[in-house]
């Protein structure tokens, strides 16, 4: 049985690039890959991945809530690729745990963890439950040498939780932070400590993303010339 790996980590931990090196090694080998993502993650062109060190392929396939995986399309893989994964609802999820055990295909998949308020992603939600291998794709903390383990969202240089949590770019900077350095700025830019609280807006967000079907009320569009929230 192969395996299902989720590789996950904070922004900018180079996430998408490991990605572009190994689907390049298989190639190098002259074995086919699938390279896969949402469909609603479309910053860079609705078929490009690309990481921050400008490395870019197009997908294979979009992933929705209504895809199916067959065999035929499988026919010859030799590696699952999947890139965002946090976006996908979990039912994809599990489709794709079926395809390493029944079909003998590895699938790995790289995303965040949690977003910018400390929660789970349904997607990586459920990667947690079903992966045979979770590895942690580290990097440091914008402030400090610390291990990053948050994801920090500023608007106009201070940290804030509010807004969106499916935001493709606008007008925030998000960066990777240690929990201190993250709970830090949170207090300075709003004035008064953390608050994990849900908002309403992270409940419907959080139905919107099980069910796979984005709800564009939720999602900012990304200007062509900002990054955005993840690689």
């Amino acid at each position: 049985m192969a395996k299902l790996y989720f590789r996950y980590g904070a922004m900018s931990s180079s996430k998408t690039m490991n990605l572009l090196a190994i689907a390049h090694s298989y190639e190098m080998q002259s074995k086919k890959v699938l390279v896969m993502k949402p469909k609603l993650d479309v910053r860079f062109g609705s078929a490009c991945v690309q990481s921050r060190a400008g490395l870019e392929r197009e997908a294979d396939l979009l992933l929705t809530s209504d895809t199916k995986l067959s065999a035929d399309m499988l026919a010859g893989v030799s590696c699952i690729l999947v890139d965002e994964a946090q976006f996908l609802a979990p039912h994809v999820i599990e489709q794709l745990r079926d395809v390493s055990a029944q079909q003998g295909v590895p699938v790995m998949c790289f995303g965040l963890r949690t977003d910018f308020r400390s929660r789970l992603f349904p997607g990586s939600q459920r990667l947690m439950e079903l992966a045979d291998s979770i590895e942690e794709v580290k990097t440091t903390c914008a402030f400090c040498s610390r291990k990053a383990t948050m994801n920090l969202r500023s608007v106009d240089g201070k940290g804030t939780m509010d807004g969106p949590t499916i935001c493709l770019g606008a007008e925030e900077l998000y960066m990777p932070t240690c929990y201190s350095h993250f709970c830090e700025k949170i207090a300075e830019g709003t004035g008064k400590p953390v608050d994990f609280s849900e908002p309403e807006i992270v409940k419907a967000e959080g139905k919107m993303l099980e069910s796979g079907t984005p709800d564009r009320r939720l999602v900012l569009a990304e200007p062509e010339d900002e990054r955005s929230p993840e690689r």
